[in-house]
């Protein structure tokens, strides 16, 4: 949704790199495959200012156009992340309950590999790798902040996809799975969920993988509040848009009256520190940020409506007209010179998702308003130069 807009990285694709690990287990145990391994193990568990010379008017005319853009936090829209241990549970954390080991997990990944966090088991990530159960430090856990999205199991097996389902690390096909033993990971390229108990990895064809909730009807973002203290503006050099020029062979004082005319683009963006999800109709509704005189101005709300994301194009037509007046035997040129700004501004915003049960969730975002505007339009008379090869004029 980052109208100028849009919003509005998978987690589905966020991962960060661990400064530093070690496994806690020094010895480890070969073990086969095993379908059933654990039958036997019951105890498992911004305004236009405008001074220049001899400009007789200026208008403006613009039309807007949304565009779809990309810029998004996460491949799939999603507001989950995986948060680095701190010695403290996060609030959000993703957590599951085992009816065969009574026991609630919280699910974890050390690197790509994703297992159970439990207190008991102290500070370390346990996950399965290479026939063996592994304790990882540092470690991430997973967070869906003000349990904002809608988490589902799904069944699959052999390595089946599951749209939406909960990814590791970006690129790498290692998802969050799990069970009726518990948490570990699901790697597709080898058909197999695998299972860490007791210095041992347990894999199985089937298994269930944790999905993000497709039931969204519709998303809206709107109470836009911004922080114009910690904007942002950087001015560019001006630059000519428009050239007129009279040349006067005559004997006498010409008056040149023109009217120059540019048309150009201006985009605005909304980026979202979480963007929203793909493919579900959007409302965004916010004021657009403008360059003033006395600085940054809002605009009064403007809604926009969009399927994906982007941002709104705003095709701008600035006219002058200006007065030359050139003495004989002389050029006279006047320019349109354009004065734009970056403007940066950070913000707050409520997302609201409504589902297909009518339930409504909401949360707090953050995001960046991000634009170039023209703030100043400018006609500039230029002195007039003799013209070399003029005949003289007769003296009276």
């Amino acid at each position: 949704m980052k109208l100028s807009a849009l919003l509005l990285p998978t987690l589905l694709a966020l991962s960060s790199a661990a400064p530093q690990d070690f496994d806690k287990r020094e010895e480890q145990r070969n073990v086969s495959s095993l379908s059933n391994a654990l039958e036997d193990h019951p105890e498992i568990a911004a305004k236009a200012s405008m001074k220049h010379a001899r400009i007789l008017s200026l208008s403006r005319m613009r039309q807007k156009r949304s565009v779809q853009s990309s810029s998004v936090v996460s491949d799939d829209g999603t507001i989950l992340e995986w948060v680095t241990w701190n010695n403290s549970l996060p609030n959000d954390t993703v957590s599951t309950y085992t009816d065969y080991v009574h026991r609630t997990d919280y699910i974890c990944k050390y690197k790509c590999d994703a297992g159970l966090y439990n207190p008991k088991f102290g500070s370390y990530c346990i996950y399965p790798r290479n026939k063996k159960e592994f304790r990882g430090f540092p470690f991430e856990v997973l967070v869906n902040k003000d349990n904002f999205e809608t988490l589902e199991w799904k069944d699959s097996s052999n390595g089946s996809p599951i749209q939406n389902a909960i990814r590791t690390c970006p690129g790498v096909k290692v998802y969050v799975g799990k069970n009726k033993y518990g948490l570990g990971k699901v790697v597709t390229q080898d058909k197999r969920f695998y299972l860490p108990y007791m210095d041992k990895e347990y894999w199985y064809n089937s298994y269930q993988v944790l999905t993000i909730s497709e039931n969204i009807v519709s998303q809206q973002i709107d109470n836009v509040v911004y922080n114009t203290d910690k904007s942002e503006i950087i001015r560019y050099p001006p630059e000519i848009i428009r050239e007129t020029a009279i040349t006067n062979y005559e004997c006498s004082p010409v008056v040149k009256t023109d009217s120059l005319s540019k048309t150009y683009q201006v985009e605005q963006r909304w980026d979202n520190t979480y963007s929203v999800r793909f493919g579900v109709k959007t409302s965004f509704k916010a004021g657009v940020p403008f360059i003033a005189e006395g600085g940054i101005e809002i605009s009064t709300d403007v809604t926009l409506q969009f399927n994906r994301g982007g941002s709104v194009v705003e095709s701008i037509t600035d006219t002058v007209s200006v007065e030359i007046r050139a003495p004989p035997n002389h050029r006279c040129t006047a320019t349109m010179m354009r004065y734009k700004y970056k403007l940066n501004i950070p913000y707050t915003a409520r997302l609201s998702r409504t589902y297909g049960n009518g339930e409504v969730r909401t949360v707090i975002i953050t995001g960046t308003y991000d634009s170039v505007q023209v703030g100043e339009v400018r006609a500039v008379v230029h002195r007039c130069k003799p013209v070399a090869d003029a005949k003289s004029c007769p003296e009276f």
